[in-house]
């Protein structure tokens, strides 16, 4: 069985997985590291997002 990401879903996946790290490593209490891990997904996607638009603005 193999599993075929695209681009766009391997940086949702990576920003899934480095936000969980962050938040349970920078923070003390269970509710600031699901904060903190919210906030860093939301980060990560939007500047997944923001690179994908400045990249099509680049080519045209």
């Amino acid at each position: 069985m193999t599993i075929q990401l695209s681009h766009f879903s391997s940086a949702i996946l990576f920003a899934v997985f480095a936000s969980v790290v962050f938040g349970i490593t920078q923070r003390n209490d269970t509710r600031e590291m699901v904060r903190y891990g919210l906030y860093c997904f939301a980060m990560f996607a939007g500047g997944v997002i923001v690179a994908g638009w400045v990249m099509w603005l680049i080519r045209r």
